[in-house]
């Protein structure tokens, strides 16, 4: 698989356009620090010491190769998706654009982009789980055909690192 995914050329790009000039490509190791940042620019408190740390994140690129996405505005990271399967279902997880990115096409982009990913993977189920009064999410993942449910979430944590 290639490591650019889909690239939109700059001639096609308007302030009035819906998406923009980004490749949306493979996340890396290398590009850490500055997911981390996208993270804290969301709001999504990253875990440092748990399942966000370094070496998480490197054993979760390995598990989860060619699904974990990132956009870039050359080489800024603006946005980023998780995408996840337990072999039956894939999940889209952490889901971040950054602030002054949104509103530009970018958070669908990479919703598309995992769901591909995952397909290549035999899944064909997506799901992902939205914090009640995230508006937008559900707005971006109603558009792109996901049925909204009410939902009860139940988790364990061994600790509040993870």
């Amino acid at each position: 698989m290639p490591a650019t995914i889909s690239r939109i050329p700059p001639a096609t790009w308007s302030p009035t356009s819906d998406e923009m000039p980004l490749r949306i490509r493979r996340l890396r190791l290398s590009d850490y620090d500055e997911l981390m940042r996208l993270f804290e620019a969301c709001g999504l408190d990253p875990r440092m010491r748990g399942r966000d740390s370094r070496s998480s994140i490197a054993h979760q690129l390995r598990v989860n190769r060619g699904s974990y996405l990132g956009a870039l505005d050359g080489r800024r990271l603006v946005g980023a998706v998780l995408g996840t399967n337990d072999s039956r279902k894939g999940w889209i997880n952490r889901l971040a654009v950054h602030p002054d990115y949104r509103r530009r096409g970018i958070a669908k982009r990479l919703v598309r982009a995992a769901e591909r990913a995952l397909r290549a993977k035999g899944i064909e189920m997506f799901a992902a789980l939205i914090e009640p009064g995230n508006d937008a999410s559900v707005r971006v993942f109603r558009s792109l055909g996901y049925e909204i449910l009410p939902m009860v979430y139940a988790r364990k944590k061994r600790n509040e690192g993870v």
